[in-house]
């Protein structure tokens, strides 16, 4: 039997004590919490890891502080258009969507496409039209509009700048300040079975439907039960050009490599070298996790049967 072990993440970049204030750290940590605890409760009642991490996900997608679901950026046109992913270890079935609207838990969509599209990945109208097939709630527009989200929008609409994520300063600080806003959870079951789910709003200002890392099988997010489960968050580019996820689990699969040793070679080496700021989150079989980032700052929480439980923000 293994070790139950639930990890989560809520972004990564320049996060900073100084630019945080009280209650918006406390918001944040309970917001976390909440995500945590809702995939632990799925593992407890003998749940598989890949509902768990299901549960996690919907949890902060339906917080308007994370870049996902209710929270997610505007793009160039002003819309929120929604990127997720998810991977069974065990069976090694993932699905994924990119690009998707009025998607209430953009997750779920993602796992409707796992188990009854016969496809990996949908993108854009044939993902929404797959969404209305199956029944996925939907939400209107207002829904999605979050006021600091906005407001980040419209001081940079007008230029061909874009931004990782939320923040109330002006364009100059923004890009300084870069915060990465997905939302992912890694999780390891009873049986020894892991999985990793990914969900983002994408960045600020985007466009011509640009994609980032996260809803891409291999790069965002990644389970294998042979080696590890992987959920990325950082500067999309530099992770794709990295094949972030499944490189730690090559690392582990050929050179033998533990999951921290290989997802610290991957984040402090492979990313560095291509200016690939962020991090991630990790599980294999038997439980044991790493979370590590390059940034200042990564929203993470973990829980696991042994009594090893975080919440952090920091570096």
């Amino acid at each position: 039997m293994s070790k139950l072990t639930i990890v989560i993440h809520g972004g990564a970049g320049t996060i900073l004590r100084e630019h945080m204030t009280p209650e918006l750290e406390a918001a944040y940590l309970e917001g976390l919490k909440g995500g945590v605890d809702a995939g632990y409760a799925v593992l407890e009642k003998g749940g598989a890891a890949i509902n768990a991490v299901k549960a996690a996900i919907v949890v902060m997608e339906d917080n308007i502080l994370f870049n996902a679901g209710k929270g997610s950026v505007f793009t160039k046109k002003g819309v929120q258009e929604m990127d997720a992913a998810i991977m069974n270890g065990a069976t090694l079935e993932a699905g994924a969507v990119a690009g998707v609207r009025n998607v209430r838990n953009p997750i779920m969509l993602a796992t409707e496409v796992m188990l009854y599209s016969n496809h990996v990945f949908l993108s854009g109208k044939g993902a929404n039209d797959f969404a209305i097939k199956q029944g996925v709630k939907l939400e209107p527009d207002e829904y999605f509009f979050s006021q600091f989200r906005y407001d980040q929008w419209k001081s940079i609409r007008d230029s061909d700048a874009y931004a990782l994520d939320h923040t109330h300063q002006r364009l100059e600080e923004l890009m300084r300040d870069k915060k990465f806003g997905t939302v992912g959870a890694v999780a390891c079951d009873y049986e020894g079975n892991i999985a990793a789910a990914t969900s983002t709003g994408g960045m600020t200002n985007k466009k011509y439907g640009r994609i980032g890392d996260s809803p891409i099988i291999g790069i965002g997010t990644y389970a294998n039960n042979k080696t590890c489960a992987i959920s990325c968050t950082g500067h999309g580019e530099p992770f794709i050009r990295a094949v972030a996820a499944y490189d730690v689990s090559c690392l582990m699969e050929y050179k033998g490599f533990t999951l921290y040793e290989a997802m610290n070679t991957v984040v402090n080496n492979k990313l560095v070298k291509l200016d690939g700021e962020g991090g991630m989150i990790g599980v294999d079989a038997q439980g044991n996790h790493a979370m590590i980032l390059n940034s200042a700052g990564m929203y993470r929480a973990y829980r696991s049967s042994d009594g090893g439980n975080e919440v952090a923000i920091y570096k």
